[in-house]
């Protein structure tokens, strides 16, 4: 095959793409360059297919060190463990392919996404999307669609489709919106918080607003997808010979179930639990293979578990678009009951049990210092960066009543912490100069555990005297939709997850959004509809923001928060605090037991510690260090004597202390007219001594004595 390069200029990209160049024997290959940025993508497919009913798909995005002209740090010294942000993107690509695989086909396929070379403005996760797109769609595979993705934020007032990377650090909103064609597939969201003329603000976005920004972000996506189909289609591999899995629905069994045992499933999907459902459809299930027995008919197990399944599903649909019932007996827009409790954890800075249904979620805040901050290390920047608020999400398989090892956390833990993380970190002072560690362990979990998260660690935050300039709300969004008809479901479970269409998830204050995650399962999804999603999720997060700012009331302070003080002094007090060699501030942590940082700059005093007392009392030792009179330094006469007094002797002369209080060199010099070798046979410490000032630059004196200039 001869080596094709193709380039393509659409929604402010200029990217080039390389086929037939690399890695020729994987089922299809791109070199994608954008800047100086390369990234190599590759797909291998396995073609024999698993028994199960899924798509065995994996996506592997990783960064090499070289690639921004570095060495792997630490004793090992090469690429090992995927840092968070290669694990979010394999997740974003993984999530935004996986649509696009036709139903039935179970083959194993990876995708993997090197970058070798690296950019600073370059969007790393839209040029891995587009490259791991590229190499999927002239691959052997069959798959016909082609994605693009585009990242929207704002510059100034100006909303802009792909900005550069130090456009994005400015950014008020980080928009990702990948889809085909004007189907949008899958959407992630959050904003950043400014600090302005009227204070701090979260810059929480209008679910209105919102829905316009996606339909520009449409827009562009229509016009790049339709490039890239048109450029990649002449690269396209013969496909492989790989038939699609057949769904076994026996259509007679079907009719027996609907017939017979309808009741029998309906009372099975009214178990809200998910080990429960599971427990009741598997009687169900022994129920119909007896019967089946006892008619001397075959009782295929596989079979019938996926013709009741498939009868499950229709029966839980035709429920919420026919009749607007739902498995547990709410309306469509009704949000499960919610309990909370805070600060329920005696030794804990912060904490909140928040409990919505059959989903828990215990969340806990620690306070920490700027040493405790998660130091992590991107492929686009020079230096390593300090993240000091951390989410970390964990889910054990108690929580869904599976006997599972508690292991590492895997790519939905990390995804889930993260959502969390967008979620309330604009919220969080800007200026805030410690670190906060934010865990939330899934007790129960039948639906929307990411945003039990949220709700919880808005309270936990709260609970610790964290200051947040507002409580954050997320809830959980569904669709089940049929040809015309649809129906939104506010506050879904896992048996709607499951059964529907999207999963849609949205967060923020009382104003508006500060995060949104959003999948489609079955193509794109209406704009009407999305906004009539948003409309819906909006009520039921300020409904249960109203539950949490009662809960707030409630809080009383955890006998485990530090007491931290911050005040000022002038500047020039930090030498005396410190003292020599650090004599004096030693002492003040000594004594009083606590942790003491200190800015030069514009002499901020930060005292942290267990005991407020012991903190008031160090605080109160500090002021008074701090207190005595400022000195200013004199502007000196040239060529006046001044009395001074000898405050240190050293080999190369005396450093005497002016009248002003500041001291100035007396160098040896010129002591006398006649070499002096020891200073110490003439002058001793105290001794006042008359000094000529010769010149005075700044705080800078430089002297001389009487007898020197005679």
């Amino acid at each position: 095959m001869k080596e094709q390069n193709i380039e393509i200029k659409v929604n402010s990209l200029e990217e080039k793409y390389e086929f037939n160049k690399i890695a020729k024997q994987a089922s299809g290959a791109v070199m994608y360059r954008q800047g100086k940025a390369v990234l190599i993508a590759a797909v291998a497919v396995d073609e024999k297919a698993v028994d199960e009913d899924f798509l065995p798909l994996t996506v592997q995005y990783m960064e090499k060190s070289y690639a921004a002209a570095k060495i792997p740090g630490g004793f090992i010294k090469r690429e090992t463990k995927p840092g968070d942000f290669e694990t979010l993107t394999s997740r974003i690509v993984d999530r935004s392919l996986r649509p696009l695989f036709p139903k039935g086909f179970h083959y194993p396929v990876t995708i993997t996404v090197m970058v070798v070379s690296a950019d600073s403005e370059v969007d790393m996760q839209v040029a891995a999307l587009h490259a791991a797109n590229a190499a999927l769609y002239v691959s052997d595979i069959p798959v016909t669609t082609s994605i693009a993705a585009v990242r929207v934020g704002t510059v100034g007032d100006d909303i802009v489709i792909n900005p550069t990377l130090t456009q994005q650090a400015e950014s008020e909103l980080d928009l990702l919106v990948v889809g085909s064609g004007k189907d949008v597939v899958m959407i992630e969201m959050r904003t950043l918080a400014t600090e302005g003329e009227e204070g701090q603000s979260a810059n929480e976005f209008d679910e209105s607003a919102l829905v316009d920004v996606i339909a520009m972000a449409a827009e562009a996506i229509d016009a790049a997808s339709t490039a890239y189909a048109d450029a990649f289609t002449p690269m396209v591999r013969q496909p492989l010979d790989l038939p699609l899995a057949e769904e076994k629905i026996d259509a007679s069994l079907y009719a027996m179930i609907e017939k017979n045992y309808a009741a029998d499933v309906e009372k099975a999907i009214s178990h809200m639990a998910k080990s429960e459902r599971s427990t009741e459809l598997k009687k169900v299930r022994t129920k119909i293979m007896e019967a089946l027995e006892s008619e001397g008919k075959e009782a295929d197990k596989e079979l019938v578990s996926k013709v009741l399944e498939r009868y499950k599903k229709t029966v839980v649909r035709a429920m919420i678009l026919d009749k607007n019932i739902r498995a547990d007996g709410r309306t469509l827009d009704e949000v499960r009951p919610i309990s909370i409790e805070t600060n329920l954890l005696p030794s804990v800075h912060g904490s909140c049990l928040f409990t919505r249904g059959q989903t828990q979620a215990l969340v806990t805040v620690t306070l920490g210092d700027k040493k405790d901050a998660q130091m992590y290390e991107l492929i686009t920047e020079k230096n390593a960066q300090s993240e000091n608020f951390m989410v970390h999400y964990n889910f054990p398989g108690y929580s869904v009543g599976e006997a599972k090892f508690i292991g590492a956390p895997g790519r939905r833990e990390l995804g889930h912490g993260n959502l969390g993380k967008r979620a309330l970190e604009p919220t969080l002072d800007l200026n805030y100069d410690g670190s906060i560690r934010l865990v939330s362990e899934i007790l129960e979990s039948n639906g929307s555990s990411s945003m039990a998260t949220i709700c919880g660690g808005a309270l936990a935050l709260r609970a610790a005297e964290v200051h947040t300039t507002a409580l954050v709300a997320g809830i959980a969004m569904g669709l089940v939709s049929e040809g015309d008809k649809y129906a939104v479901l506010t506050d879904i479970m896992g048996l709607e997850d499951h059964d529907g269409d999207m999963d849609f998830k949205v967060a923020g204050t009382s104003k508006g959004i500060t995060a949104l995650q959003m999948d489609m399962k079955l193509g794109g999804i209406d704009l009407a509809v999305l906004r009539d999603a948003l409309q819906k999720a909006s009520q039921g997060k300020n409904h249960i923001l109203n539950i949490m700012e009662e809960a707030e009331k409630n809080i009383v302070s955890s006998a485990a928060l530090p007491s931290t003080e911050h005040f000022t002094v002038h500047p020039s007090k930090i030498v005396d605090i410190i003292g020599k060699a650090g004599a004096t501030i030693r002492e003040i942590i000594e004594k009083f037991e606590v942790s003491v940082d200190l800015d030069r700059d514009v002499g901020g005093v930060k005292i942290s510690g267990e005991d407020k007392e012991k903190v008031a009392d160090a605080k109160a030792h500090i002021e008074e260090i701090a207190s005595s009179p400022v000195k200013k330094q004199m502007e000196y006469k040239v060529g006046e004597s001044y009395e001074g007094k000898v405050k240190k002797i050293v080999d190369f002369g005396i450093f005497v202390e002016m009248p002003d209080g500041f001291d100035a060199l007396l160098h040896i010099s010129k002591v006398a007219k006649e070499r002096v070798n020891n200073l110490s046979e003439r002058y001793s410490e105290g001794d006042k001594i008359t000094v000529v000032v010769m010149e005075q630059k700044g705080k800078k004196v430089e002297l001389a004595t009487p007898e020197f200039l005679a």
